[in-house]
């Protein structure tokens, strides 16, 4: 049988989409009904974090390749703010909930609420810590970075690469010390200290740019028998190198997350590596298998969207390439 390029480029498409053409004229015949999802889609973050934009990015491709609909609004690091967002959902009979929790014990109530009232819960990029353990946040699977292994691959690379040794003290800072992602990244960039006896200091930052550039320059201005920083998210890694110049010092860097700043920074040889934890995965996937749940009965799966790959100068390119919607 002959297969023309064009039926075979839609072929192939509808397999990258994860449809197969049966399903996909199925999905056509259910048009309607499929666009009645109504998904609810709640970072907690600011709107303003640069870091969000790929996660979003994600999140409304894939509404827009499953036929339903997003609405997406942001806790604005407020959770009150971000609780009433959710509270006024479940009101309003959302179909669907993805969110990303920034504590273990806030959200149980009117997470349980929602799955109570057959409401499908998925959560991204923060999950509560004990990951779906009886007594903790109702959700039925979380997408997102494991947050201690990558903190142990980044730091065991920067033990390696710049001889770090016993009695070091490496300084890691982080927006805010006592959320899940910061407590776990840190852990597991200890846990690759404790192997040589080198150990960490933490110091929060908070997201503005500004200000994280500021602390973390008076801190090795105070500390300067700093040996290495390694930033556990996004903004302190971007202010590293610059804090390291400000403070008259010459000490390596690492850290996590993709921008603007830590790609320039690889790219000149300044900052060592950063972990990228994918954050169009992390929207990507949490629409993408409520829709299926709510489709076709599908079960949302456990994912974990990056970390173990570490972004270097050997590999930049790309990552600058598509750096912001998708990377």
């Amino acid at each position: 049988m002959r297969i023309t390029k064009a039926i075979g480029a839609s072929i192939a498409l509808s397999i990258m989409l994860g449809l197969t053409p049966a399903t996909r004229a199925a999905d056509a015949d259910h048009k309607d009904e499929w666009s009645k999802i109504n998904i609810l889609f709640v970072p907690w973050s600011q709107s303003s974090n640069p870091f969000f934009e790929a996660v979003v990015s994600g999140a409304k491709d894939a509404a827009a390749q499953q036929g339903v609909n997003i609405d997406v609004q942001f806790g604005e690091e407020n959770q009150q703010h971000q609780l009433g967002i959710l509270e006024t959902g479940i009101a309003n009979k959302v179909t669907a909930i993805a969110v990303n929790i920034a504590d273990d014990n806030a959200y149980i109530d009117i997470l349980c609420k929602a799955m109570k009232q057959d409401i499908p819960v998925v959560t991204f990029n923060i999950d509560d810590s004990r990951h779906g353990a009886p007594g903790s946040t109702c959700r039925l699977a979380f997408m997102g970075q494991d947050f201690a292994d990558a903190g142990y691959v980044l730091g065991k690379r920067m033990i390696e690469e710049h001889q770090l040794k016993k009695g070091d003290v490496v300084f890691t800072p982080v927006e805010a010390p006592q959320a899940t992602y910061a407590v776990q990244r840190h852990a597991g960039v200890q846990k690759a200290l404790d192997e040589i006896g080198a150990t960490s200091e933490i110091l929060g930052t908070g997201n503005d740019h500004a200000q994280a550039l500021n602390l973390m320059t008076q801190y090795m201005l105070g500390h300067p028998d700093t040996a290495a920083v390694i930033g556990l998210g996004q903004t302190p890694t971007s202010q590293a190198v610059q804090a390291i110049k400000d403070a008259g010092l010459k000490i390596p860097s690492g850290g996590f997350d993709v921008s603007k700043e830590i790609l320039e920074n690889i790219a000149n040889g300044e900052l060592t590596a950063a972990v990228d934890q994918q954050p169009y995965s992390q929207g990507y996937y949490a629409v993408t298998q409520l829709a299926l749940y709510l489709k076709y009965g599908l079960y949302p799966s456990e994912m974990d969207t990056g970390g173990k790959g570490l972004i270097d100068k050997t590999n930049y390119k790309l990552a600058e390439k598509w750096a912001g919607p998708v990377r």
